[in-house]
């Protein structure tokens, strides 16, 4: 089969479009025909090996060598004890918890990390939504329990996390703002921001507002700088960002909160909870992946690239058996 394959940590020149043996399930696995991946951030950490905190299980060089966590596909195969699927099964989710491998035409999973994909939505959709989408739901609803009315702050809001984060606020009742680099900014605007701002020349108070509060899809600020911009008993909340921002986040935004009626934190996102909520949200069109481009399975490079330079608007998918239906 083919695969984007990578053996060192480093640039996009690592990645690779190699044949590769095709895997094969064990007990508890499946064997998915890929239909679709998208991309994330993740896969660009990975990639280059940073933050160090990516390397755990693979320091000097990737435990994983394809990448891309994303995928929907068919179950084309099953192990012995595998009970929720069946072969021809239409399925999708999130595997970073399973071994990643969605840059490939084929990958296995733990059947645990798959969940069933509904009719309503195609595939490509459906590559778009497990990562992205279940983190700002566990941000927003889960984590900070976003209420009508309240003001929030979105960090990052023009990518693949953000653009779902600021449909669910919206939903959710809350008055967004938007901050992202200048060729998004419209692009927040379409998805329902109340305000934006540009991070190339403006800094996050650009509105002089307190935020109830401040999600962090990307940060390369401190956790005192953002802390500045909560209101009294606001709280801020890190999906991505530096290493420096990830250990203050860990660490210092705990002990602050000890002293503190303004709370700190980091998501610790659970892999694909939150599906079932946001299948229901698609069928109504209540919240919808925004895809910017569709890449060949042997762009994953340029489509990593785009990504990493921060241009990327909403989600980016690569196609690799458009034949599936």
């Amino acid at each position: 089969m083919k695969a984007i394959v990578y053996e060192k940590y480093g640039s996009v020149d690592q990645l690779q479009l190699r044949e590769v043996e095709k895997p094969v399930p064990k007990e508890n696995e499946v064997l998915i025909k890929i239909a679709a991946a998208s991309v994330n951030s993740w896969d660009w950490d990975l990639l280059r090996g940073r933050p160090y905190i990516v390397r755990l299980g693979g320091f000097s060089k990737p435990k994983h060598p394809i990448l891309g966590a994303d995928v929907a596909g068919i179950v084309e195969a099953i192990g012995s004890k595998v009970s929720r699927f069946k072969i021809g099964d239409k399925v999708y989710g999130d595997l970073c918890n399973s071994g990643w491998g969605g840059f490939a035409e084929y990958t296995t999973a733990h059947e645990k990390w798959i969940e069933p994909k509904p009719d309503f939505m195609n595939y490509q959709d459906a590559a778009a939504i497990p990562q992205a989408a279940t983190m700002a739901l566990q941000a927003l609803k889960d984590k900070a329990k976003v209420e009508k009315g309240q003001k929030v702050l979105i960090i990052g809001a023009g990518g693949g996390v953000g653009s779902f984060a600021i449909q669910l606020a919206k939903l959710f009742g809350a008055e967004v703002c938007g901050v992202d680099h200048t060729d998004k900014l419209e692009f927040m605007k379409s998805l329902g921001t109340d305000q934006v701002i540009d991070y190339s020349c403006q800094g996050i108070d650009a509105h002089g507002k307190n935020y109830d509060l401040v999600i962090g899809v990307v940060g390369n600020q401190t956790l005192g700088e953002y802390r500045k911009v909560l209101a009294p008993k606001g709280k801020y909340i890190m999906v991505g960002g530096n290493s420096s921002l990830i250990l203050q986040s860990m660490f210092l935004g705990p002990f602050l909160s000890l002293f503190s009626s303004r709370k700190s934190g980091i998501l610790a996102a659970k892999p694909n909870k939150g599906l079932d909520f946001l299948e229901d949200l698609y069928q109504k069109k209540e919240v919808i992946p925004y895809i910017e481009k569709t890449y060949t399975l042997e762009d994953v490079p340029l489509a990593i690239s785009h990504l990493k330079e921060g241009k990327a608007k909403g989600k980016l998918i690569i196609t690799v058996d458009g034949q599936l239906t």
